[in-house]
């Protein structure tokens, strides 16, 4: 469990209000607990397994198999091992490659991230392995969380593992949102968009999302394994030509959008053996995050998950909103989504960091005021950290040791800028992932 303490930072350590602040956002984090959020929805009862309400009784199933998928795959696994000790299960877990302890009878197989690596092949390919061959006597669960787009994977014949790679780098470079990424990954990779469920059939299948993505949608996180697709071939293809990709992708990914068999749709009766269900959400996060505030003496307003689009954008209009905010005092609005970088320089961040850089040179001067953007799985970007705060003298602060911000943001550099000021958060790796939060603070 994350403590408040994790979340100190110069500002907050200095500010009279920053014990509450690092309690808000603590509560934030440990209501998003992976293995709690799973366990809220599973429950035995003698030789039945309960999912949400629905019944798998254990004693007509021949054969259970677990598919960890996600960077917060290990957390979810444990209380399902838990209730399942007596079964002879056997599983495979894919977190991202950092030190985890696996259950026994898992095989552990960490993935390549943000970008799908040959660990990320080799997991795809095991994945294959353990739900090959099961029949509708066997049943299979997925614990499945973000991350898992690129930690897995297992390309359509004729797509090369370095050209799924280079269509990945150059869509993230050009400020592609994650749902348009996911759209071109699921049409080519066998196991994404319901293909996981589709060579698991006709076995059944649970999954216990947690989900990262905007909205919820089943097909978005980790590319749906599980879920149905929504999108077509053809959408796939009208991402390239929004961000310029067409021409200038490996002929192999045009050739595979072309004559790759549909992935399977909504109504599709493969699905009436599939149950698939969220367990946790952004949405969930911000709730508690709000219930805390109110303990806090704060008058907690929620601003919606939906927030996207360029991360400095968003920084500045969040700062309107908080400058302009008439709520009684002291406030705290909390809105949550994900927001995309276009890489522009050579610099070093994410995009919660680049999102409060936006924000400092609109709230100079106003030492009333607070903005925190927070990664909820503790990594913004390829960096230590999971965000930055910004207050009212972050930009004097800056500009006394030579800092302007509007040259970091030009070079992508908010972490090297937060850094000089001691105002990154860094809770470490908090073992779940429900995309990002940002609070606004009127004090």
């Amino acid at each position: 469990m994350i403590p408040p303490d994790a979340f100190a930072s110069h500002t907050l350590s200095r500010h009279p209000e920053g014990e509450r602040v690092q309690r808000i956002l603590a509560a934030a984090i440990r209501s998003a607990e992976a293995g709690a959020a799973v366990r809220r929805f599973l429950r035995r009862e003698s030789d039945s397994l309960f999912v949400d309400g629905r019944e798998y009784p254990l004693d007509e199933t021949r054969r259970v198999r677990v598919l960890g998928l996600g960077k917060a795959s290990p957390a979810m696994t444990l209380p399902l091992a838990d209730l399942l000790p007596d079964r002879a299960t056997r599983g495979l877990l894919i977190p991202k490659a950092t030190p985890v302890h696996a259950p026994d009878g898992f095989d552990l197989q960490p993935g390549g991230h943000p970008v799908p690596s040959e660990a990320s092949l080799r997991a795809g390919q095991k994945a294959r392995g353990l739900v090959r061959g099961l029949d509708e006597n066997d049943l299979l669960i997925c614990l499945i969380s973000g991350g898992g787009s690129a930690l897995m994977t297992l390309p359509h014949a004729g797509v090369s593992l370095p050209d799924l790679r280079a269509l990945t780098s150059d869509l993230l470079a050009c400020g592609a949102r994650v749902d348009e990424v996911n759209i071109l990954r699921r049409h080519l990779d066998s196991l994404k968009g319901g293909g996981l469920a589709r060579l698991a059939s006709p076995a059944r299948v649970v999954s216990l999302i947690l989900s990262d993505v905007v909205g919820n949608p089943l097909e978005a996180v980790a590319s749906g394994p599980t879920a149905p697709d929504p999108s077509t071939r053809e959408d796939a293809r009208r991402v390239l030509e929004k961000y310029g990709l067409a021409e200038k992708v490996p002929a192999p990914i045009l050739e595979a959008l072309e004559t790759n068999p549909e992935t399977p749709k909504p109504g599709d009766a493969l699905f009436e053996r599939v149950q698939n269900v969220i367990v946790g959400s952004n949405a969930r996060a911000a709730e508690s995050a709000c219930s805390q505030a109110r303990s806090e003496g704060f008058h907690p307003v929620w601003l919606g998950d939906d927030w996207q689009g360029e991360a400095r954008d968003v920084g500045r209009e969040l700062s309107r909103i908080l400058k302009s905010a008439s709520e009684p005092r002291p406030f705290c609005l909390v809105s949550g989504g994900e927001t995309t970088v276009a890489v522009r320089g050579r610099g070093r961040g994410g995009r919660n960091q680049e999102l409060a850089l936006a924000a400092v040179r609109e709230l100079a001067g106003r030492r009333d005021l607070l903005l925190v953007s927070l990664a909820t799985d503790g990594e913004d970007g390829v960096t230590d950290a999971a965000g930055a705060v910004v207050s009212g003298e972050t930009l004097a602060r800056g500009l006394d040791l030579g800092l302007v911000p509007e040259s970091f943001l030009a070079e992508n550099d908010s972490y090297s800028y937060f850094s000089a000021l001691d105002d990154l958060l860094k809770p470490g790796p908090t073992g779940t992932n429900v995309n990002d939060l940002m609070f606004c603070f009127g004090l």
